[in-house]
């Protein structure tokens, strides 16, 4: 191993930067911020619900981090700016936006009357608000002469899929956004776009509109994805081999799964950027 690659290994590249993070009020998001906090990030913790972000902050300042939780409407982007100009005035810099707020409002559309109102909810939160996100930060990161944005698409995003149009076209939208600003911010910006597997325990489950529309994310595998929820809904739980991470026949990975490979992504030098990550349950039942 050379003297480069060994400092590469033991380096903590998390630590020290300014990372801001969206939806950090619960799931994905403040996971996210407890665990860069605790290798040494000083994070901006920004939510629609204020007192969620507040407590982010506070059980992070609790843990001897440092952290600012702000109410923040990704769909507003005045709220982004105001965030970025607050970590500015605090820490001199923004190094790391993470752009996770979203929802899931999957429907068939034959269930146009009860999901047209969580559509547009979705377009506005998962589409503008990841450019309201890029747009906030931009110019900071290019004066600063760095920065890196990390952007949450879905598996979703890989096809459309019965009973996911809508949602899977905001989550290829955050893709195609992803590398157009790669593309261009190529030596200035770092961008890394995310595609989670489904991951239970986030919170995201509760905005379907129509249970069914699952069915096009498992496909053939739609009885045993369901024998296995049932399962878990009546108290039943998962085999032993389901819910060994060690396993190959591993079920459903938690959101620390997936968080852990979100800190992997940033923390990285400057000069690497892990462009695309999926993070799956070997023993899934997705097919996309």
């Amino acid at each position: 191993m050379t003297d480069h690659e060994a400092n590469h290994t033991t380096k903590n590249y998390v630590d020290g930067k300014v990372i801001l993070i969206t939806g950090a009020g619960g799931g994905f998001g403040r996971i996210l911020s407890e665990m860069t906090a605790a290798m040494g990030a000083r994070v901006v913790a920004t939510d629609v619900d204020g007192v969620a972000a507040s407590a982010t902050a506070d059980a992070i300042v609790a843990a001897g981090g440092e952290a600012i939780g702000l109410a923040v409407d990704v769909t507003r982007r005045a709220d982004l700016v105001d965030a970025v100009q607050r970590a500015v005035e605090r820490w001199g810099s923004v190094d790391v936006l993470v752009n996770n707020a979203g929802v899931m409002p999957l429907a068939f559309f034959s269930d146009h009357a009860a999901a047209s109102a969580a559509w547009d909810r979705a377009i506005d939160i998962n589409i503008k608000g990841v450019v309201n996100g890029i747009s906030a930060v931009h110019d900071q990161m290019i004066s600063q002469g760095r920065g890196h944005i990390v952007n949450l698409s879905s598996i979703y995003g890989n096809d459309g899929t019965a009973g996911s149009g809508v949602y899977s076209a905001t989550k290829a939208a955050v893709r195609v956004l992803s590398e157009s600003l790669r593309v261009e911010s190529q030596g200035k910006i770092k961008v890394t776009v995310v595609r989670p597997t489904g991951v239970m325990g986030t919170g995201l489950g509760a905005g379907v509109v129509n249970q069914d529309a699952i069915v096009g994310i498992v496909g053939q595998n739609t009885e045993r994805f369901g024998e296995r929820v049932q399962r878990l809904v009546s108290g039943a739980g998962l085999h032993p081999e389901e819910t060994d991470v060690d396993d190959v026949r591993y079920w459903a990975i938690t959101p620390d799964d997936l968080v852990r490979h979100l800190v992997y992504v940033i923390d990285q030098p400057w000069g690497v950027t892990i462009n695309d990550i999926t993070v799956r349950a070997t023993g899934e039942d997705y097919v996309r």
